[in-house]
């Protein structure tokens, strides 16, 4: 190698240097620009991901919101259908304790009248018992208020008596039994007041 030669390498070198380092510059500032725009590119991206989670568990909470509104509404309504139900399970109970009411009545009579077959009278009896026990299981009860203070909502005053040994505003006659199914009054006494 001549002196002429490394005088050409040494004058083509800072040129490719200058070129190099230009290409170098370009480079890392095109790297640069382009990290850059990478995290532009995220940053946007996560916007992005953050408005749709946002939207998202809006979405959810409009549908928990439905799904409580229709699980209470459900909730109701099982608890009032149930209320109905009991409701028409009572109200049918007390219309076909009001039919057998008459026949209790009718058997109230017949006890009470004179008969001289005691067969006879003991077969009514023994009846009129098992009705009883009937009642007694179905949770209904009888009035009878004789001697007791006048109730108007228990008890259907037809008349006033003024002697007897009663004290004043006092039962004193019972023509008909009252009844009671439970808390609920099936039918009110039928009765006279000391007036």
């Amino acid at each position: 190698m001549t002196n002429e030669d490394l005088e050409k390498l040494m004058k083509d070198a800072p040129a490719e240097d200058a070129e190099n380092t230009a290409e170098e510059a370009a480079a890392e500032e095109a790297s640069a620009e382009e990290a850059a725009s990478e995290e532009d590119d995220k940053e946007m991206r996560k916007k992005e991901l953050k408005a749709a989670l946002e939207q998202k568990e809006a979405e959810l909470a409009e549908e928990k919101d439905k799904y409580l509104r229709m699980a209470a509404e459900y909730q109701n309504f099982r608890k009032r259908t149930s209320e109905e139900k009991l409701k028409i399970y009572g109200d049918a109970k007390a219309d076909c304790i009001k039919e057998l009411l008459n026949v209790a009545d009718t058997f109230d009579r017949a006890i009470a009248a004179e008969c001289t077959d005691e067969t006879y009278k003991k077969g009514v009896e023994m009846t009129y018992n098992q009705l009883q026990k009937a009642f007694e299981k179905l949770g209904i009860t009888s009035i009878s208020p004789l001697g007791e203070e006048f109730d108007p909502n228990l008890h259907n005053a037809i008349r006033q008596v003024e002697e007897g040994d009663f004290a004043e505003n006092t039962v004193c006659e019972v023509y008909q039994k009252g009844y009671t199914l439970g808390e609920r009054l099936i039918r009110p006494a039928v009765v006279a007041v000391k007036a």
